[in-house]
């Protein structure tokens, strides 16, 4: 195929073509070719018209490292259980200032139970709807993604029942001027064999005319 800014050329109809059937050794040679390109590898650059890769989590440097995580085939982080332990001042005598930060932190962690609790309990008291509401919306997402899917495919088929439509149509035209054409050829073949015959009667004929001229 050969392509500029105005037009598009399409120099094959790959289904009227039938020169794999008719010559088995391009066959062999079209499978030399495919198997030449498929040990390429995948350093080659993609097609223009091709979609650009997508980028996963672009706005969320949190989730895309965690991607990059499984990718890698890291294990997940432990949790740090330090920040819920309630140490005690180390320092023997302890001082007063120990005991304070101490106590900051137990007063901490008995904010963080308080909040924890109260979250469990709306979590108990809403969190079963919410999550019925988020499934079905999950449900509907992937029933409108699989519905343009279907859409996107039965597009796909028609336009390939077209273009094979339109291909055997121009193949049976071309098939048919190819036939013309080639009657053509004959017959200017034969007027031309024909008129090399009439030549040479004709000369024939001139030389039994000298002949009987001369007696």
């Amino acid at each position: 195929m050969s392509t500029n800014s105005d037009q598009v050329l399409f120099d094959s109809l790959p289904y009227y073509d039938d020169d794999l059937q008719k010559y088995p050794e391009l066959r062999q040679k079209v499978d030399q070719e495919l198997t030449r390109e498929q040990q390429k590898g995948s350093t080659d650059v993609p097609h223009p018209r091709l979609s650009p890769p997508v980028t996963l989590f672009a706005d969320n440097p949190l989730l895309q490292a965690e991607m990059k995580r499984i990718a890698a085939g890291q294990p997940f982080p432990a949790l740090d259980k330090t920040r819920y332990t309630l140490p005690e001042p180390s320092s023997t005598p302890s001082n007063p200032e120990e005991w304070k930060v101490a106590l900051d932190n137990a007063y901490a962690q008995l904010q963080h139970q308080k909040i924890r609790q109260n979250n469990l309990t709306l979590l108990q008291t809403y969190g079963a709807n919410a999550w019925r509401i988020q499934n079905y919306l999950l449900e509907q997402n992937a029933k409108n993604i699989e519905k343009s899917l279907e859409e996107l495919k039965e597009l796909t088929v028609e336009v390939n029942r077209e273009r094979k439509n339109e291909q055997d149509r121009i193949g049976k035209q071309l098939t048919s001027l190819e036939t013309r054409w080639t009657e053509l050829i004959s017959g200017v073949l034969q007027i031309e064999m024909a008129n090399v015959a009439l030549e040479s009667q004709i000369d024939q004929l001139n030389k039994r005319e000298v002949e009987l001229s001369q007696l």
